[in-house]
């Protein structure tokens, strides 16, 4: 029978699946995945019939008609997921762990079906996914010293900044490579001793992020933060771990990091208050092509038109 996973171009979606492979390897598999934002990876399968799939960090109400279609052809699917579900389909191919509180993510969802088995690999999960204080306990609970924290943090961040970007050619790596390059190592801590891949990643990573520094504050009434960034490839890789920075820097406010696209459409990154996870994905799902999650969501493209009544939303859920 032929295999698929699926997963999240992110930081989640890749050690989500490390973990699962260590635990229960598929050399075979065949690997769907993407940018961050590329979130309808089902319909790349949905038409295939007899198999079996494994999806990571992919929102399920986000590919409902695909999932549907998928289980109608007789393909059993396991699904791992902490986005906005919506109604889940009965069926007896589907076995899904799903959990959408908002201080989860995919990786820690493995980890706890596999009882901590490979849970270094879910501390860089939780890291990328800006999960600090779940992953520090995570770190406490299995004996990791401060600096191999830091390094599995590091790590996590690392993959989670590769992971945004419009299309692949944004990104310094297609996350397909960076989880076949993880895949043979089931230590993390090898892998951050021996990859030459991670200076690739830090280099660009302190680049843009020097560059997203040097951007001044949206002036806006209230406590949120807002920052508009050029359309630029640096400016839409780095907008994710720009987002995290700002939402640890100031916990109390909501922060929205929004990137011109090429056809003048407007991207928008949103981080909850770190003190009030709740309603980013309700948000962004006013609005075309938004979703996410309770803690973070984004909008792929939004009219220019909208940005006004954005702002007016923004502080009005976040008051």
């Amino acid at each position: 029978m032929m295999h698929f996973d699926i997963f999240n171009g992110d930081a989640d979606g890749i050690f989500a699946l490390h973990q699962i492979r260590l635990s229960r390897p598929r050399p075979s598999a065949s690997l769907i995945t993407g940018v961050k934002r590329d979130i309808t990876l089902l319909s790349r399968v949905a038409d295939r019939k007899n198999c079996s799939l494994s999806v990571f960090d992919i929102s399920l109400d986000s590919n409902r008609h695909f999932l549907e279609q998928i289980l109608c052809n007789n393909n059993s699917v396991e699904y791992f997921d902490h986005h906005f579900a919506g109604s889940i389909p009965q069926s007896p191919l589907l076995k899904h762990t799903i959990d959408v509180s908002a201080d989860t993510c995919t990786s820690l969802l493995v980890n706890s079906t596999l009882d901590n088995r490979s849970a270094s690999w879910a501390i860089c999960g939780a890291f990328g996914d800006n999960l600090h204080k779940q992953a520090q306990q995570l770190a406490d609970e299995i004996g990791l010293t401060g600096p191999q924290t830091l390094q599995l943090q590091e790590m996590g961040e690392l993959f989670n900044y590769n992971g945004y970007g419009a299309t692949i050619e944004d990104l310094h790596f297609h996350p397909e490579k960076l989880y076949r390059t993880i895949r043979p190592f089931e230590d993390p801590f090898d892998f951050f001793s021996s990859s030459p891949l991670l200076n690739t990643l830090r280099q660009g990573f302190n680049s843009d992020l020097a560059m997203a520094l040097k951007q001044k504050e949206y002036p806006v009434k209230g406590r949120n933060r807002v920052y508009l960034f050029p359309s630029s490839p640096w400016a839409r890789r780095i907008q994710g771990v720009f987002s995290n920075l700002k939402a640890r820097e100031e916990t109390t406010a909501a922060h929205a990091l929004i990137v011109e696209n090429e056809d003048l459409t407007l991207r928008v990154s949103l981080r909850a208050p770190l003190a009030d996870r709740r309603d980013a994905d309700t948000l962004c799902k006013l609005f075309p092509t938004g979703g996410g999650r309770a803690a973070a969501a984004g909008i792929n493209s939004m009219p220019a038109s909208m940005f006004s009544e954005f702002l007016d939303r923004l502080n009005l859920t976040y008051p």
